[in-house]
């Protein structure tokens, strides 16, 4: 298959903290790949390398979106790297509390909009024409993700699961080929976790989206994931099948425990 994120020599430094050193990693069309290990291992720094939010101290970073050419992505802003492809949710949840369901998601489109402000002032017809499609393309993401009952609801009254799937939703509005999944599962119940690991084996199969997510919760982990990255102290430790993975001494000690049952 055709590798869409190659990372190379990844190293992040804060003043003499090295929080990333070295990783390598890629991922490939219609893979999901998990990113692994203890708090504080600079997984979520990884993350923020590779969206544009820190500029990495050394390293390459190079995308190749489905049919266009391979390039680098280092050096690019933040709304550049989602205009490019990739999109992203946070550890902790960052919705617009005070929007409707369906305008959090039409925020998404934003980036694939191509009227300007003389465009949003003049009320001309390629504007409303193009603003109507925003809002059909976002309630038909809303009822792909489940959400289409709460679309006029306000985000801060949805329940926190469908939040966590709003998020998603959101992300998937900016049309990604890499989609990054920062904790998605966390404060989730068990029924929610089901749903959420449903819903991303959906978005790979249906929508043909890559998904790379961090997850503490290894039952989730070893049951969606195609292949695993291991990281700790800023380092990579393992990468392999779940399979192999949960049988590696070194991870075992350094992060799933010796009484670890997938």
């Amino acid at each position: 298959m055709k590798t869409i994120l190659e990372v190379k020599n990844l190293t992040m430094n804060f003043g003499g903290l090295c929080a990333l050193d070295r990783i390598d990693l890629d991922i490939s069309e219609r893979e999901i790949v998990a990113l692994i290990g203890p708090n504080g291992a600079g997984k979520t720094t990884f993350f923020n390398c590779i969206t544009g939010i820190f500029p990495p101290t050394e390293g390459e970073m190079f995308i190749s979106p489905p049919g266009k050419q391979r390039k680098s992505i280092k050096g690019l802003k933040p709304n550049q790297v989602t205009e490019n492809g990739l999109a992203r949710t946070f550890q902790n949840i960052r919705l617009f509390q005070n929007m409707t369901v369906l305008e959090n998601v039409m925020i998404g489109r934003h980036c694939r909009m191509s009227s300007g402000i003389a465009g949003a002032v003049l009320r001309n017809r390629a504007t409303v024409e193009e603003e109507e499609a925003v809002v059909e393309e976002s309630y038909i993401i809303l009822q792909k993700i489940g959400l289409s009952e709460y679309v006029n609801e306000f985000a801060k009254n949805l329940p926190y699961g469908a939040q966590r799937r709003l998020e998603i939703a959101r992300a998937l509005a900016t049309e990604p080929f890499l989609l990054l999944l920062d904790e998605p599962a966390a404060g989730m119940n068990l029924r929610e976790t089901k749903e959420l690991d449903e819903l991303i084996v959906r978005i790979r199969d249906s929508e043909g989206v890559s998904i790379l997510l961090i997850e503490h919760d290894m039952k989730l982990v070893m049951s969606l994931s195609d292949r695993i990255f291991v990281v700790d102290y800023g380092k990579k430790i393992a990468q392999g099948k779940p399979e192999e993975i949960q049988k590696n001494p070194v991870v075992i000690k350094a992060y799933l425990g010796e009484d670890f049952d997938a």
